[in-house]
């Protein structure tokens, strides 16, 4: 689900960077915010895709260390939040005996448990789950699933994992056009 948020980011500033009129300038503190935030993938309000508007730029304060001025920059920005029912695709990058991970837009942790994919087996052979009608789910397959269970994960990969199910109508591998493997 995309939103629109309102987030507040500090922004540390090198008391060496101020001229000599003892002034910041704006730009040079919304550039290293803009910095700062394009290392940071993603939040608990979700995985930023784009800042829409700056909202405000603070008053510096050097309180906690006299070597760098702590700006609050408050901005508007678009986030991406998975929501639990919301049906997404994505793609195959991995297959286990207990299920595929797939990689879905900026989420790199969507893990299809064989317990949400019905009538599929795993072969061992293939690295590959099939089902009784043919249908094949292994690397590089397209996937529409729905989302199951959602968590968000503070660690050093900060993002989000993501649970997934196919047990539904309209769910599981997608065929593309003209990627079927069938010469024409």
């Amino acid at each position: 689900m995309l939103r629109e948020v309102v987030l507040t980011h500090q922004v540390w500033i090198s008391v060496k960077s101020v001229d000599k009129n003892k002034e910041i300038l704006a730009s040079y503190v919304v550039g290293r915010s803009l910095k700062q935030l394009s290392k940071d993938k993603a939040c608990k309000h979700g995985y930023m895709l784009a800042v829409t508007k700056l909202i405000r730029i603070g008053r510096g304060e050097n309180k906690l260390c006299p070597e760098h001025i702590l700006f609050p920059v408050d901005f508007r920005c678009r986030v991406f939040i998975p929501v639990a029912g919301e049906v997404l695709t994505g793609v195959v990058q991995h297959v286990v005996m207990g299920g595929v991970f797939l990689k879905s837009g900026p989420m790199h942790m969507v893990y299809l448990s064989t317990q949400l994919m019905p009538n599929y087996l795993f072969v061992p052979g293939e690295r590959a789950y099939v089902r009784d009608d043919s249908s094949k789910i292994g690397i590089g397959v397209v996937v529409r699933y729905s989302v199951y269970a959602v968590r968000w994960v503070e660690d050093k990969y900060r993002e989000f994992r993501v649970l997934a199910s196919i047990d539904a109508d309209g769910l599981g591998p997608v065929a593309l056009n003209g990627l079927d493997g069938i010469d024409s």
